[in-house]
């Protein structure tokens, strides 16, 4: 299937954003002959600041093909911003849905019309202490496996070093190089023509997202933990840290304070 044109509302976009990601970022941009030249794709991409997502914009616009990110549906209906998301072709994520396939249909459709979605699979900004990629959310593999479109790992690294995570200042000084390494397609023929159950799903992000941490270990050369950090495992171990700290002070005979039983901030 041909390419989508970029289109009138993507270039305006571009004029507003390139000049000040080209002042505020050097760049060390590799891997773009991965990005499909035709067709429609996805990228799975790891997210570690909030200005990621217009960085990596940029590395992908530079490619020719533009990514349509998914974002909550809330955001389509805020006057400029609205008319900028629908314009640039973004896909609208209704979180009142309690049907995965049904969230991500227009990702499907928007792959099955030949364009590029771009995923942050982990569904938000990486909590790892050191930045790697988390565990992953299963919409990406859901599409991929859905369309059986290709599935490009791409890893990003110096946004974060520019704006970390939950920062609220910028670090400017000395100016950052934001690095992508975009990679061969993940190979998920395994997957097809399989039952798409929960544990097909997270098998399969298990591997997308071992991809994409291969590429950010190439970016910063080094190795990555050989466990990804679990925001939910490490919820449940903090509970039960909680759990046995309150048991320990009673034992003791000691009274717990009003924040160790949750009953003030």
């Amino acid at each position: 299937m041909p390419r989508r044109r970029i289109g009138f509302w993507y270039r305006f976009a571009a004029v507003l954003c390139k000049p000040p990601l080209v002042v505020l970022l050097k760049r060390d941009w590799r891997g773009m002959e991965n990005i499909p030249a035709e067709g429609g794709f996805i990228t799975a991409v790891n997210h570690n600041s909030h200005i990621d997502p217009f960085a990596y914009a940029h590395f992908q616009y530079n490619t020719g093909r533009v990514p349509r990110f998914l974002a909550k549906s809330g955001l389509f209906n805020k006057g400029f911003i609205g008319a900028a998301m629908r314009g640039t072709g973004q896909i609208p994520v209704y979180r009142e849905s309690t049907d995965a396939l049904s969230a991500f249909r227009a990702a499907i459709d928007a792959v099955e019309r030949g364009e590029c979605v771009a995923f942050y699979p982990e569904g938000t900004l990486t909590r790892d202490p050191d930045g790697w990629p988390m565990t992953g959310k299963t919409g990406a593999a859901r599409v991929a496996l859905q369309t059986k479109c290709p599935v490009i790992p791409v890893a990003q690294w110096g946004a974060n070093e520019l704006l970390p995570p939950y920062a609220k200042k910028p670090s400017l000084l000395p100016r950052k190089t934001h690095r992508v390494l975009a990679g061969p397609p993940v190979d998920l023929d395994r997957f097809y023509e399989r039952e798409m159950t929960p544990e097909l799903l997270k098998e399969a992000t298990e591997v997308i997202m071992a991809a994409v941490t291969r590429q950010l270990e190439q970016i910063r050369g080094e190795k990555a933990p050989g466990t990804p950090y679990d925001p939910r495992r490490e919820r449940i171990e903090q509970r039960r840290r909680t759990h046995t700290q309150r048991r320990e002070e009673r034992a003791r005979g000691g009274r717990p304070t009003a924040r160790e039983e949750g009953l003030g901030t």
